[in-house]
């Protein structure tokens, strides 16, 4: 069992008093956080300190130094989202046995960075690469879910809403009407709305920010019942949503945004 910072070695507390230095700047709050005593969370701010992974800021107050910024853009300038969530898209495939799906928010769009097709006899039409509508996809709509109406309403007036197929979401109202039973249950659906013949299940993607910066989704032939409960499948979407936020840097319980913009507990 890993053991908790109070009773760990070195490493585990320096590592855990960097984590809370995040969210505090006085000792006492870090040390009720990290649950070491004061004269710890003192020595090791200390170090951080001398060696910029922390700054004094006075009055016992300690802010992130330079160098995590200078750590944190490098890495990011290598960071590939696609590869941090190819173990989870994997693992859900076999779950599920339907292909896999990761889409990114780009812009007004979603773009597939990362597709693990089914073992099946047909493949899906999509590829990565690949530029998709927000309004027409399970993966687009779990990302317009998160953001309030305003912000929907406006993407939908700058890129219209093109009729894919014949079921197809392409009056706003509706579309907004539609968002809100994806927050009350916690997963989105698009059934032949973007390609005809295909049905898909959608859960949102966070990063760091807390804000929505993709989605996951499985897909499958609508003339193939889906094998086991609808719920049931949304639930290992939204699992490994969730999975994927965390690889991203997203806390374990991210927040999403309700129809009103407040924040309330994501899928």
């Amino acid at each position: 069992m890993k053991s908790t910072p109070g009773n760990g070695n070195a490493t585990e507390k320096v590592l855990a008093v960097l984590q809370a230095l995040a969210d505090n700047e006085r000792i006492a709050d870090i040390s009720g956080t990290t649950g070491l005593p004061k004269s710890t969370v003192h020595r090791i701010l200390q170090s951080l300190v001398e060696h910029r992974f922390a700054l004094n800021a006075g009055d016992g107050h300690y802010i992130g130094g330079p160098r995590i910024l200078t750590l944190a853009g490098r890495l990011m300038g290598r960071f590939d989202p696609a590869q941090h969530a190819d173990g989870t898209l994997r693992r859900l495939r076999e779950d599920t046995g339907y292909t896999v799906h990761f889409g990114l928010l780009a812009g007004d769009d979603v773009v597939y960075a990362a597709k693990v097709e089914a073992e099946k006899p047909y493949r899906m039409p999509s590829r990565v690469g690949m530029s998709v509508r927000l309004h027409t996809t399970a993966i687009g709509k779990a990302i317009l879910a998160t953001m309030p109406d305003d912000a929907v309403a406006a993407i939908m007036a700058r890129t219209g809403m093109e009729a894919r197929t014949p079921g197809t979401i392409t009056d706003v109202t509706a579309l907004l009407d539609h968002l809100s039973s994806v927050r009350a249950r916690g997963y989105s659906l698009d059934e032949e709305e973007n390609e005809p013949g295909i049905r898909c299940v959608g859960a949102a993607v966070y990063d760091h920010t807390g804000r929505a910066t993709g989605a996951v989704s499985i897909s499958t032939l609508v003339l193939e019942p889906w094998d086991r409960p609808l719920g049931d499948l949304a639930a290992r979407v939204r699992t490994a949503a969730r999975e994927i936020s965390e690889s991203l840097g997203a806390l374990p319980a991210r927040p999403a945004r309700s129809e009103a913009g407040q924040r309330t507990p994501s899928p």
